[in-house]
């Protein structure tokens, strides 16, 4: 039992933020001292600890929620080490009887929550508080009291629920402890920069800091931002690579810097078209939908959902792979994206299927491939929405587009690139090519490419494939699985 001195630690995960985070409205309301810390655990994440992109937000992400922390009095104890070992012995140091902290959905996170309710010392209470998704995944079932596997129902089901409480504000000052930092002996860093998260030579991030703002002031302003500039042309302006109309909320969401809720009710006030709203409700559905499929299907980021996938003849072209990876697949719409990511940690939605479409029709990749890819380069690197949507374009996931849907590259820079702004921005080599011919240039006449001092093979590669055949061999590989199953 508690007593009623016994400061709490509160345990940071991916909710980095003092608002609405019910954990620490609970820990605050009980009038104990609050003792926050941030263990980096790389070894108990495993394979899917953060990649190159994430722990740079990550970093800053950390050191918003330092000064925060500062500002209400107390201080932010950072660690790298073993989660258990350094729980034990902060609870130990301090006289802590309690440790809350947020529920994380990772198959590695949940198991390390079981293992700490289990092993934790005698006396010494785990409580874990919802925050990071509108639904937890046992409140939705369908008729069966079964999981889904079908968005479009599964979100209806999520809409005749109640909606999600109204948030809470942040609590006030005097919260936090402020104590000498315990020195745990599993653990190796005591300093943000002892975490080493960031970059150091080369540095692949310069100029980051002018593009995000990593943080909860950071998530806070850019709705503003998507509320008042993007959301009113949402529905149709986000298909559209170099309009700015969709919200770059990811990255906030996926480290905690904002909660689902303040994002619902912000969107929801009455003031803004409901068609509008409605989609892009239904992309925050989708995140919820991944997490939904993770916590009953943990192997989802690993495994095709679709048994029949597991014997797919996927090729292993390590070339074409990295021609992939940096952007010189000879097909603009895609090279735009694959620059785009490197340069900024980040990927338009339309053109991130477009991309991975790309890699396993065209270059008959395999899904995972790209997945690890996008998990090291993105900074909204999430394990639920990063798998889930791998399998939904390689049509071997739960409610997947049909493997069959090939997109052609050509037509959907030209559909959704029409004036080629985005195409002209990242791959700036084709940029005196007229629209006409922007996004095929191997297809150009040979005075067009001269005029606009582009010459195939050297200022930019021919076309790894040709579309025609790479979709007919995709087609031909999909058949043979099905007559296999």
């Amino acid at each position: 039992m508690a007593n009623s001195n016994d400061p709490i630690i509160y345990w940071f995960r991916q909710d980095l933020r003092l608002s609405d985070l019910p954990g620490l409205s609970a820990a605050a309301a009980t009038g104990r001292p609050v003792i926050p810390c941030y263990i980096l655990d790389p070894e108990s994440a495993g394979r899917w600890a953060p990649g190159g992109a994430s722990r740079w937000w990550l970093h800053h992400s950390l050191a918003a929620l330092q000064a925060a922390i500062a500002e209400h009095g107390g201080g932010l104890l950072l660690y790298r080490g073993d989660t258990r070992a350094i729980l034990e012995y902060l609870a130990e140091s301090t006289g802590a009887s309690s440790i809350f902290c947020s529920r994380a959905y990772e198959p590695w996170a949940a198991q390390l929550e079981r293992s700490l309710h289990d092993t934790l010392p005698e006396g010494v209470e785990l409580r874990r508080f919802a925050g990071s998704l509108l639904f937890e995944p046992e409140q939705i079932a369908n008729q069966s009291g079964q999981p889904f596997k079908v968005f479009t129902p599964f979100w209806k089901a999520c809409l005749r629920k109640e909606d999600p409480r109204s948030p809470v504000a942040a609590p006030s000052g005097g919260v936090f402890a402020d104590i000498p930092a315990p020195r745990p002996p599993a653990a190796d860093a005591r300093s943000l920069d002892g975490l080493e998260l960031l970059p150091v030579s080369p540095n692949w991030a310069a100029g980051w800091e002018s593009l995000w703002q990593p943080g909860e002031a950071g998530a806070a302003q850019r709705l503003e931002t998507f509320l008042t500039e993007g959301l009113g042309d949402y529905a149709d302006g986000r298909n559209h690579p170099a309009m700015d109309v969709t919200s770059r909320l990811s990255p906030h969401i996926h480290h905690g810097e904002i909660s689902p809720r303040q994002i619902w009710h912000r969107v929801c006030d009455g003031r803004r078209p409901q068609e509008q709203v409605n989609k892009f409700l239904s992309e925050l559905g989708w995140r919820e939908f991944s997490y939904h499929l993770l916590h009953h299907f943990p192997d989802i980021p690993e495994k095709a959902f679709k048994e029949q996938f597991a014997d797919f003849p996927w090729v292993g072209n390590r070339a074409h792979l990295k021609a992939w990876q940096r952007g010189q697949t000879g097909y603009p719409i895609v090279d735009a994206g694959m620059r785009e990511l490197w340069q900024t940690g980040y990927m338009h939605n339309r053109v991130r299927m477009v991309v991975a479409s790309f890699l396993t029709k065209h270059l008959l990749l395999p899904w995972q491939a790209g997945e690890e890819w996008f998990w090291d380069c993105l900074v909204d690197a999430d394990l639920a929405s990063n798998g889930c949507s791998w399998q939904w374009v390689a049509g071997s996931g739960a409610d997947a587009a049909p493997y069959f849907r090939i997109f052609n590259p050509t037509t959907q820079g030209e559909k959704f690139d029409k004036q080629g702004e985005y195409v002209r921005r990242w791959v700036p080599e084709l940029a005196a090519l007229p629209d006409k011919h922007l996004h095929e240039p191997a297809a150009a006449p040979e005075a067009v490419l001269r005029e606009a001092g582009v010459t195939l093979g050297q200022d930019y590669p021919h076309p790894l494939v040709d579309h025609k055949a790479a979709r007919q061999a995709a087609l031909d590989a999909y058949d043979s699985i099905k007559k296999a199953s």
